[in-house]
């Protein structure tokens, strides 16, 4: 399979201002934060066509999600185009979803079979930190 490129699944100016809004917001260097923001491109794509996977994002790449998800209108369009549909991102507290399965395997599976790169060092996390939501981010109970 010839592996997908995350900056064909967005604008280059909606790149841009999420690589920009990421340096601003968490203080990162631009090749961090364009790794970033690939990589969140890359989980809510594959998050939009495998709403039968449960996924959550590793740590760094939940700052690009987070970073996103707060700019509403150029998210609201990304949404449309992939999902046909808004994506909820609904987090719960810890005794709502208590036992969360342990997601990143899958997640970084479920990526890869999809045709995109890992970048190993954002996804090297002990624990999926924002993987307390309905559906883990593909879904909501308002929007089956």
């Amino acid at each position: 399979m010839r592996s997908r490129d995350p900056r064909t699944c967005v604008t280059p100016q909606v790149w841009e201002r999420q690589v920009r809004l990421i340096m601003r917001d968490h203080a990162l260097e631009r090749a961090t934060a364009e790794r970033t923001f690939a990589q969140t491109v890359a989980y809510l794509v594959t998050s939009a066509e495998r709403p039968d996977v449960e996924m959550g994002p590793a740590r760094l790449v939940d700052l690009g999600v987070h970073t996103f998800v707060l700019d509403t209108v150029n998210y609201t369009e990304f949404c449309l185009a992939h999902a046909g549909r808004y994506i909820h991102h609904v987090p719960h507290l810890p005794e709502e979803k208590p036992g969360q399965p342990y997601v990143l395997r899958g997640t970084i599976q479920a990526i890869r079979e999809a045709g995109f790169a890992i970048d190993r060092e954002l996804w090297n996390a002990k624990e999926v930190d924002c993987h307390q939501c309905h559906a883990c981010c593909s879904n909501s109970p308002s929007n089956p």
